[in-house]
């Protein structure tokens, strides 16, 4: 064809033009098959495939151009200067349309309509890859970026338009598009939660890359790809977990989980299992939790031998069999009542079950050398206005007992609270009650308008946990960076934007969701608190991870609390557990801090009497 172009297609070759036309193709063939052209499957010929044909034509015509004039030596009519540059655009042009047309008529029907019509939002780095990895899965079109940044607009990136975020709705229309992916893992929330809101208007369904720490761990692949979900939003900037400090904390070690079947237990038991501890034992009250979790576990293949042990904390005569069963070096307690409202009802067997439970589980731990012990409290535990608040803050201080105890002996154990707020979709949490409220029509419940909360992804949390149980010398309240308090208002309003629905209001009478203020619940604060003093908290190794400067505190005083509340649990009606509880505590706090944390509760009670030395509890029963 070149020689044709050039000469014209009446002229008749030579017997040496000729001989350089059967001498390309023994020249490009080998060039092509160590370049792999031959090893493309057609069915799925990515785009890039194109800079591979570019090159291998251009090494293959250098080396024919060579060929064909050293032929010209020998007295033969030689090549025309042009024709190997001609051999090169015609090979470039016949070999890629060859191959494009031959997979777009065996394949055209197959894939191409129902490939996702896609937009990534975001045309960084991550997007970029992404836009890669979609491309050559034959299952998805990418038809462009859309970027917030005005310096990209108009330009091309990886061989793709990227567009200003105001022409999403014309590019939706006008191309069809099923779906746009949130590329952004190291934006902050706030902004995700924008961006997430604004897509929410829009008839397209929205996915989000994995977050930063999942890509840095390895975890980037297209299956990775997860549907949008408000719980991924409303968290805050996250870092990688330092593996070494959860190795340190977990490897080779016999460990106790209590309350192994709630939200944070079962999490717990699956990081832990996966860092090879030498034994786990998962404590928990339901049945059923603890059949779900055990099953969870040894589907998993692990080597680790997994031992359920079925009972209540409080019950300290089953607390005793499973420390008497082998020397134990790590406990996580998890186990608690966590409903303010619940508790709020039922006085009694929440101080039973998170206080004195609590008690039983660290003195038992304390007495049988266990190296580590962390409990797993609550923003609630600060300034508490519920029950639930309160049995926490004083299980706090009951771990601290043990951690002084712990110094004065001399046994090199170490005590240690971890103090953090709500975790995302936990059983009971807003975030999964909106959800359902929201698939219900509505209308969406909110206690009070100006209602905040803090919010964490649950892996996130029990890494931190584990890792401050790595840096805990004995005795210290960490505290976990929550981020920004989110206003559950506004977050009920994005949730519903999300599901592709409007608010309902004054403004929007036509709204599909109403948002019903339905008064706040009895213990229930408007904004909660990680520290009683904000110029108190120190900093760690870590930087999620922060400490509480430690009161000096008598153990003596902790047993007086406990002793005296136990006495009562037995015979005392709620109202009066209830002011009995927060007197204590208001006393110790009036003692330790020079003023009162709990407002509104009667000072007209009596305490019972002290338990004396040697006399045991009251009957426990299993809660």
């Amino acid at each position: 064809m070149a020689f044709k172009l050039r000469l014209g297609f009446d002229y008749a070759l030579n017997i040496g033009q000729i001989g350089c036309i059967v001498t390309a193709p023994l020249v490009a063939i080998p060039v092509f098959m160590r370049v792999g052209l031959y090893r493309a499957v057609i069915r799925y010929l990515p785009d890039r495939i194109l800079w591979t044909i570019v090159r291998a034509m251009t090494i293959a015509a250098l080396l024919w151009t060579v060929v064909a004039f050293f032929t010209a030596s020998y007295g033969f009519v030689g090549t025309p200067r042009t024709v190997p540059m001609l051999y090169w655009l015609t090979g470039v042009v016949l070999i890629s349309l060859s191959r494009f047309a031959l997979k777009w008529m065996l394949y055209a029907g197959e894939g191409v309509t129902d490939a996702r019509r896609t937009l990534i939002y975001g045309a960084g780095e991550a997007g970029i890859k992404l836009a890669v990895a979609l491309g050559s899965n034959g299952y998805t079109r990418v038809f462009g970026f859309v970027d917030d940044n005005p310096q990209y607009h108009g330009k091309d990136v990886a061989g793709h338009r990227v567009y200003p975020r105001a022409m999403l709705p014309s590019l939706i229309a006008n191309y069809g598009i099923h779906e746009v992916i949130l590329s952004m893992p190291s934006a902050p929330g706030s902004a995700k939660l924008e961006i997430g809101s604004f897509l929410a208007k829009l008839p397209v369904a929205v996915r989000v890359l994995p977050s930063i720490s999942d890509i840095a761990a390895g975890r980037y692949n297209v299956d990775s790809l997860r549907e949008f979900s408000i719980g991924e939003l409303i968290g805050r900037s996250t870092v990688p977990p330092n593996v070494s400090l959860i190795e340190e904390a977990v490897r080779g070690k016999r460990i106790v989980i209590t309350g192994a079947g709630g939200t944070i237990g079962h999490e717990l038991t699956r990081l832990l299992a996966a860092h090879a501890p030498s034994e786990l034992y998962l404590v928990e009250n339901n049945e059923f939790a603890l059949y779900k979790v055990h099953k969870a576990l040894r589907s998993q293949g692990l080597q680790t031998p997994i031992f359920p042990v079925l009972g209540s904390i409080a019950d300290e005569l089953a607390m005793r069999r499973l420390f008497d069963r082998a020397p134990i070096d790590l406990v996580f307690h998890a186990a608690a009542y966590k409903h303010v409202d619940i508790v709020e009802e039922n006085v009694a067997e929440g101080i039973r079950n998170n206080l004195l439970g609590t008690n039983v589980i660290a003195s038992l731990a304390f007495k049988a050398g266990v190296q580590k012990f962390v409990l797993i409290s609550t923003d609630k535990a600060v300034n508490p206005k519920s029950v639930m608040g309160a049995t926490k803050r004083l299980s706090e201080l009951v771990v601290r007992k043990y951690a002084n105890l712990a110094v004065a002996s001399g046994t090199g154990q170490s005590f240690l609270a971890v103090r953090f707020g709500n975790v995302i979709g936990s059983s009971g949490s807003v975030v999964p009650l909106f959800k359902q409220q929201i698939e219900d029509g509505g209308p969406v419940t909110v206690t009070d308008r100006n209602m905040q909360r803090y919010f964490m992804a649950i892996s996130e949390a029990v890494e931190l946990i584990v890792q401050s149980a790595a840096l805990s010398k004995g005795g210290e309240t960490f505290l976990l960076d929550m981020g920004e308090p989110v206003s559950i208002y506004e977050l009920a309003q994005n949730m519903i934007r999300l599901a592709g629905r409007t608010v309902r209001s004054d403004e929007t009478p036509d709204g599909d969701i109403e948002i019903r203020l339905v008064g706040r619940r009895p213990g229930e604060k408007l904004h909660e608190q990680l520290f009683y003093d904000v110029a108190s908290a120190l900093p760690t190794e870590h930087p999620k991870i922060m400490k509480a400067r430690r009161h000096a505190d008598s153990p003596r005083e902790i047993d007086a609390i406990v002793d005296t509340i136990g006495r009562a649990v037995e015979t005392a009606s709620e109202e009066e557990l209830r002011d009995l509880l927060f007197k204590l505590m208001d006393d110790y706090n009036r003692a330790l801090f020079g003023g009162s944390d709990h407002a509104g509760v009667s000072d007209n009670v009596t305490p019972l009497p002290i338990r004396k030395e040697g006399q045991a509890y009251p009957a426990t029963r299993s809660s």
